[in-house]
């Protein structure tokens, strides 16, 4: 496959079984495919998004100095800001060009979750900020359980098989800024190619070039979506339960052309996780003569874990 296909989630939502079942496939087929589809239908409006934008660029234009009040020690990263350079790639020594910020879920009626997640980090010079991010969240997070429904319909799954599992998951929103590049990067990328970590990633801001996608074939494919759509991904916790049905494809940011070097650019992931608790054992139902298990049993929590180490945001 040399394109991502699109679909629009208004057909999962619709009356119509016809339509519903016709997504269900179609989405289901993207992902055994590439792991990629560009979703319309989605539950962000255009206000909300200019303002997302709006809050991030005044986030990341303050001086470094304010930004690292933010910068909080011991949670490996998963709540606040991340200065540039920090995060490098499974298996890469040098550090991505990018600097980003995390919003992490808003707990309800479980003080257990509370005591585990780290809080939400509040920014004092922008009052706005991390009440726009809340709502960027809460409709991503939206969007994600509807697209993990239609997924489950196509594992032969009942359809609110992740509901339990996805409510007051552990889903972060990643505002990242890729700044200026000001002189030739030696081995760095803006992200160097890497397969996600979570169930599904919901990603705003993918309208520019940047965004590449390898297919099976080992080829790099540009993965562009329309003003009106998110790109969305498989990620490895998915790939690991499905036994590698739906399939977490690796993919990278890079740099661009010399002539763009003095530009900025923003994209906004959205990492769909499920509760730590979560048993990631691969489904049976996935499991056939020509398909043996391939995955050991490991929860959500303990896959996440063993992750942030290899990424460098957890020391062992």
């Amino acid at each position: 496959m040399d394109n991502i296909p699109s679909v629009n989630l208004k057909d999962f939502l619709s009356d119509d079984p016809s339509k519903k079942k016709r997504f269900v496939n179609a989405i289901g087929k993207a992902y055994e495919d590439i792991g990629f589809v560009a979703l319309k239908g989605h539950f962000l409006d255009d206000v909300l998004v200019e303002r997302l934008y709006a809050e991030i660029k005044n986030f990341f234009s303050l001086p470094i100095e304010t930004k690292q009040k933010y910068e909080i020690p011991g949670i490996g990263g998963q709540r606040g800001y991340v200065s540039f350079g920090k995060e490098s790639a499974k298996g890469k020594k040098e550090g991505d060009l990018k600097e980003f910020w995390h919003f992490g879920q808003y707990v309800e009626n479980n003080d257990k979750l509370k005591i585990e997640y780290p809080d939400n980090v509040i920014v004092e010079e922008l009052p706005e900020f991390n009440k726009v991010g809340k709502e960027a969240y809460r409709m991503l997070e939206k969007t994600a359980k509807y697209v993990l429904r239609a997924l489950a319909l196509h594992l032969g799954l009942e359809e609110t098989y992740f509901d339990d599992y996805i409510y007051n998951g552990n889903s972060i929103l990643r505002p990242i800024h890729y700044p200026p590049i000001t002189e030739e990067p030696k081995e760095a990328v803006r992200a160097a190619a890497h397969g996600d970590i979570n169930l599904i990633t919901l990603l705003m801001g993918a309208q520019g070039k940047g965004l590449q996608v390898q297919n099976h074939k080992g080829e790099w494919i540009d993965a562009i979506a329309q003003p009106d759509e998110l790109m969305i991904n498989v990620g490895d916790m998915l790939s690991r339960h499905s036994n590698n049905k739906l399939k977490s494809t690796i993919h990278r940011v890079v740099n661009p052309p010399k002539e763009f070097w003095g530009t900025s650019r923003y994209s906004i992931p959205f990492f769909m996780h499920p509760i730590s608790d979560m048993k990631l054992n691969v489904l049976n139902s996935c499991i056939d003569e020509n398909n043996p298990k391939q995955f050991e049993d490991i929860t959500a929590g303990e896959f996440l874990n063993e992750r942030l180490i290899e990424l460098g945001l957890i020391k062992k």
